[in-house]
């Protein structure tokens, strides 16, 4: 019974082991997954490999307040303001549910706050007073051919008559002389008077050059047979007498082909204390992806964008006065792609790097330059090895700003194009001769990179997608930091998520970087799968943060200092401090952040007292409010102070 009772263990033992020594060989990739995962999860965890690597942590919002994040901007209040609009979400478009968020990071709260208008793909900047200036956005989705049922298109509508303006209604109708087809206008247009010409000389009438008018239209009923294919003069119905002799439409094509999104002039300011939208004078042009650019004068330039019919905007810039709160045009035009990077130097040009999101025709307006705003004089700068890569590639002022130094990162072919660039490029403004030169290169060809100034002078660099929007599972789990004193990169922890179109990063008060959005169009690689708006918030805690020492303590001070004036604030190491900056707070979309900069101060050191000054130069320190480091011998930054420059 013994000897009986011994082989059944045996057996049983035998038969076990057989089993599990057969689910090893089925699971050992998972197993060997799960214990390299296990291990990589151990390895970033531990203190030297953060403070060599830093550390990305991934915050997700409860269900309730979660949106799909296109814009972002920190406010100085601390808080970070996260708008989505309809979050480029069609069925949200229809119900007119827009959507805006204010997350406080600190507090780890988080607010919805009420939405006026479709701001998705709208244009932002820092305000003097702190506000945020907020123009344009969505006033129709794009569609893709096989989704229009209704020919349409650009319908030029013009004015002879020099004594009047006229305008017409929206359901206007227009049929054409020769095509004899009838197409409806969708808004109502302004069609300015007619301009009289004289020779300069003798005084000569010379005749009349008509005022014309952009509207869009579409046929009347659905289908083929109502689609034009040259152009045709069209009658305008309801119109009599000199009215009817002076007034009509002119048309190219309008067809089934796709049509673009359409913007609106709607503006806004947004109040980070009372934390709610303030409508002032919308722009004289509907706009979809313009920039906004602070000028010399504190006034803000508003450029490019698809206008209310999805056209680019032909050239016809605006300024914004913060005073007024009113829009007048540019008396000079110039043509830009959309969401062109543009920043204020300091000598009060405009530098453009040739960076933009997309929109606008190939060989117009895609070459860097610097342009005077004030004579529409524009000189092209030289020397990038890949021009043709320009589209939806990232634009940073390096640290210190007062070098003027710029870095173009990564970008790709126009439209959808799977081509990418791995370079980066350098520019020196201050040179006698700018011209650009490749800096150190990215492992990948990259598409959308989120690029954020750090307080010790470095750059953080993340994210973005070999291909557009993501396709064919390209996004690029790959972080770098760029020294500017070596110009170099350096690999360090990889982000948790991928990010690419629709994304962006903010450099926080605490030093810390925030990331949001994504908006890949395949959620496979094969590219058969639609893709999912990325709703999670990911930090990025830098090495520096990971030191034996703790962050350099920073306080009192005056919340205002003019430029060229100084403030007195109170440090315990003070005598360790190395660096002061001077840092605008982010205002980012579509790979598109103008405002950030990092000013160097001058400073002095008395005991625990720090005595910072301002530079004089307002192209250089716009007015607006900063966050105002301090960094240590070991690049540790402090947390920032608000400091406000009138």
């Amino acid at each position: 019974m013994t000897d009986r009772a011994g082989r059944r263990r045996a057996r049983r033992i035998a038969i076990g082991t057989a089993v599990v020594l057969a689910l090893a060989g089925m699971n050992g990739p998972w197993l060997y997954r799960f214990g390299t995962e296990k291990y990589h999860q151990y390895k970033i965890n531990q203190p030297e490999y953060k403070a060599a690597n830093g550390k990305w942590e991934i915050v997700e919002f409860p269900e309730e307040y979660r949106q799909n994040t296109i814009h972002a901007a920190l406010l100085r209040t601390g808080k970070v303001l996260l708008v989505a609009g309809s979050g480029n979400n069609q069925d949200n478009f229809d119900a007119k549910r827009y959507d805006t968020r204010i997350w406080d990071p600190v507090k780890k709260t988080i607010k919805k706050v009420p939405t006026p208008n479709d701001l998705f793909c709208t244009g932002h900047t820092q305000l003097a007073n702190g506000n945020l200036l907020i123009a344009g956005g969505t006033k129709r989705y794009e569609k893709l051919k096989g989704d229009v049922k209704k020919a349409g298109g650009l319908m030029l509508v013009q004015n002879e008559n020099p004594d009047k303006p006229i305008t017409l209604p929206a359901g206007t109708k227009f049929t054409g002389k020769e095509n004899g087809k009838t197409f409806v206008s969708k808004d109502p247009v302004l069609v300015p008077r007619a301009e009289k010409n004289f020779d300069p000389e003798t005084g000569e009438f010379l005749g009349n050059t008509p005022g014309v008018g952009r509207i869009y239209v579409e046929a009347q009923k659905e289908g083929a047979t109502y689609e034009t294919g040259t152009q045709d003069n069209y009658r305008v119905h309801g119109l009599t007498g000199d009215d009817a002799r002076n007034t009509y439409g002119i048309a190219e094509k309008l067809a089934l082909d796709k049509k673009d999104f359409q913007g609106i002039r709607d503006a806004y300011e947004f109040d980070p204390v009372a934390e709610k939208y303030i409508k002032v004078d919308p722009m004289k042009e509907a706009r979809w992806y313009p920039t906004l650019t602070t000028l010399s004068d504190g006034k803000i330039l508003s450029v490019s964008g698809l206008d209310d019919i999805g056209q680019l905007v032909p050239g016809k810039n605006e300024i914004y006065d913060p005073e007024t709160k009113e829009w007048e045009y540019t008396d000079k035009e110039r043509q830009f792609p959309t969401y062109p990077a543009l920043f204020l130097m300091q000598n009060g040009k405009i530098f453009y790097s040739g960076s933009n999101a997309g929109y606008g025709p190939d060989d117009v307006g895609r070459e860097p330059g610097v342009w005077d705003v004030e004579t529409n004089k524009f000189k092209k700068i030289p020397g990038l090895s890949d021009p043709d890569l320009m589209e939806t590639s990232g634009t940073v002022l390096l640290p210190p700003a007062q070098d003027e130094k710029y870095m173009v990162i990564g970008g790709g072919g126009v439209g959808e194009s799977p081509r990418s660039s791995e370079k980066t490029r350098i520019v020196d403004l201050k040179a006698d001769d700018p011209t650009f030169v490749d800096g150190p290169s990215l492992d990948k060809g990259t598409r959308y990179p989120q690029a954020s100034v750090l307080p010790n002078d470095e750059v953080l660099i993340s994210g973005g997608s070999e291909d557009y929007r993501g396709r064919s599972d390209s996004n690029i789990l790959e972080a770098r930091i760029y020294d500017t004193e070596k110009n170099e990169l350096r690999r360090v922890a990889d982000p948790l998520v991928g990010r690419n179109y629709h994304s962006g990063s903010i450099l926080l008060p605490d030093g810390r970087v925030m990331f949001f959005g994504s908006d890949s169009l395949f959620a496979d690689k094969a590219n058969t799968k639609p893709g999912e708006f990325e709703q999670r918030i990911e930090i990025y805690t830098p090495p520096y943060l990971y030191g034996d020492e703790e962050q350099p303590d920073l306080a009192g001070g005056p919340q205002t200092i003019k430029r060229g004036g100084s403030g007195t604030f109170t440090s315990q190491d003070a005598a360790s401090v190395k660096k002061v900056r001077l840092i605008r707070p982010s205002a980012t979309t579509h790979v598109t952040d103008v405002d950030q900069r990092s000013i160097a101060l001058d400073f002095t050191t008395d005991g625990d007292q720090i005595t910072v000054t301002v530079p004089k130069n307002k192209n250089l320190v716009q007015s607006g409010w900063y966050m105002l480091f301090v960094t240590d011998g070991d690049g540790t930054p402090s947390k920032a102070q608000w400091v406000q420059v009138p």
